[in-house]
């Protein structure tokens, strides 16, 4: 069995507690394998039906949305680069969250898709579930599943706040 060759792996991110923890792991992974990290996130427009109309947000809706994604976007690849990952490149996409992580791993050629999960269980999992999950189900490459351990995304540094009252 050959050795493995991680050299670009994807890590979807909503930026959520679970996803600072996947960041902290792909991170991790990049600088041990040399791997360019693809931090990706994916948001679905919200459409609302009431009666027999359907609502769409404005223009400039849209535009403040796209706009603060990239700016939290920039904000945790700067973060995965302090965390040691080697090359960091940022992507955002538009759809049902498991179907573009998987396409997005498939056209990028990923070879491991690191992701957080949320642990829901029982009848939550069942209502709302599981990202994490269809993707395991229907990628084509590996998924490395990260549970919750409620760490802050940093390195073990002091923050300002910290620093200042000590």
């Amino acid at each position: 069995m050959s050795a493995i060759q991680w050299k670009r792996i994807c890590c979807p991110i909503d930026f959520s507690g679970p996803s600072r923890d996947a960041v902290r792991v792909a991170a991790d992974l990049s600088d041990q394998f040399n791997a360019e990290l693809m931090l990706l996130h994916v948001f679905q427009i919200p459409v609302y039906s009431f009666l027999d109309a359907t609502v769409l947000p404005t223009a400039r809706m849209l535009e403040q949305t796209l706009d603060r994604t990239d700016s939290l976007l920039a904000h945790w690849q700067g973060e995965a680069e302090q965390l040691g990952a080697r090359l960091v490149v940022t992507a955002k996409a538009d759809g049902e969250p498991s179907v573009e992580i998987v396409q997005f791993a498939r056209d990028n050629k990923c070879d491991l898709i690191v992701m957080g999960t949320h642990g829901h269980t029982g009848v939550k999992h069942a209502l709302i579930g599981s990202v994490a999950e269809k993707v395991v189900r229907t990628a084509d490459c590996p998924v490395m599943t990260i549970r919750p351990s409620n760490q802050p995304l940093q390195p073990q540094t002091q923050t300002v706040t910290e620093a200042v009252s000590s």
